[in-house]
């Protein structure tokens, strides 16, 4: 990286404007298509309070967000220049970020509200909509707040004239003081903590289910909320574990904090797999509804059947008319 002394240690970048412009486009269509169809279906159920839609809404506007902005990066990875200007190169750097926490954050709070409300069903009978979307403009702007630090550290040397952009981003120069601060509350805030809640539902959920004394119906709620928090840890274990390990070792690596060829070589090569990872989110968060909300898969049938219904009539009357 521009600002790293350890110049010596040649690790092979070469590879990752292809890696980024392929995983992109694999995206891309498959997370703008999944994550349109999710919201459109989603605000049909925004009146069931109980069932974490209105986070659910959230984290797929956050995902389509993101995704919206992945032709301009495919874009530069294959043609390796930014014509763009300044502006809106920070712009779709920090909205990467700003999906990536903001995905964690909603995760959290559907693990969170679906163990709560099946351990305690009488608080999810008088929860408010209301409580939920507070909630959720509350995180808006606290993620919102605490991602502007990436793309203000990424931004060195770049100007409207600049045609370099994302990993091609020099890092400004910060005493390691405050780089150990902003680091141990960024992986603390928006890694740790989310794991450890994450983990501790999935776990709670599961003891509930060995307990014989629940009833039938009581059973087939707590089977749904295991799937969903399971699901929810999945998403997170795969897309940003990796990347939040690796996260750690690379920015103590690029401000000369650790001096170890060998860690730069191998964090400097997996990193880019790492945000690889971390942006396949897009495309799972979808699968999470689906698989987890009985009523996503009953309303996405009934819409396709509507749909095919409504296609036919209509061919049958242009058969009709000739």
């Amino acid at each position: 990286m521009p600002n790293s002394s350890l110049t010596y240690c040649n690790s092979t970048l070469q590879y990752r404007h292809t890696l980024y412009a392929v995983t992109y486009t694999i995206i891309f269509i498959p997370g703008l298509i999944a994550n349109s169809i999710a919201l459109w279906l989603l605000r049909s159920f925004i009146s069931k309070k109980n069932k974490a839609i209105i986070f659910m809404i959230n984290l797929a506007f956050a995902d389509l967000s993101h995704v919206l902005s992945l032709p301009l990066r495919i874009y530069y990875y294959i043609n390796l220049t930014w014509p763009f200007g300044k502006f809106l190169c920070l712009l779709c750097f920090y909205l990467k970020y700003l999906n990536m926490y903001a995905s964690i954050m909603f995760l959290t709070l559907i693990s969170v509200q679906r163990y709560v409300f099946t351990a305690n069903p009488f608080k999810a009978k008088g929860w408010k909509r209301r409580y939920d979307v507070g909630i959720c403009i509350a995180l808006w702007i606290i993620v919102g707040a605490a991602c502007l630090p990436f793309p203000i550290y990424r931004s060195s040397g770049l100007n409207n004239s600049s045609t370099s952009c994302f990993a091609d981003l020099g890092m400004k120069q910060i005493d390691t003081r405050t780089i150990i601060i902003l680091l141990v509350g960024a992986e603390f805030s928006g890694f740790l903590l989310p794991l450890i809640l994450i983990t501790y539902c999935t776990l709670k959920t599961r003891t509930q289910l060995t307990n014989d004394s629940l009833r039938c119906e009581h059973l087939k709620e707590k089977h749904k909320a295991l799937r969903m928090v399971i699901a929810c840890a999945s998403v997170f274990f795969i897309c940003f574990t990796p990347y939040h390990i690796i996260f750690f070792f690379y920015i103590m690596v690029n401000s000369n904090i650790i001096h170890s060829c060998a860690v730069h070589k191998v964090i400097m090569d997996l990193h880019p797999f790492s945000l690889c990872l971390a942006s396949i989110n897009c495309c799972l968060n979808p699968i999470l509804y689906y698989f987890t909300a009985s009523e996503f898969q009953n309303e996405l049938a009934r819409r396709s059947t509507s749909v095919v219904r409504v296609r036919l009539m209509s061919k049958e009357s242009v058969s009709s008319s000739r």
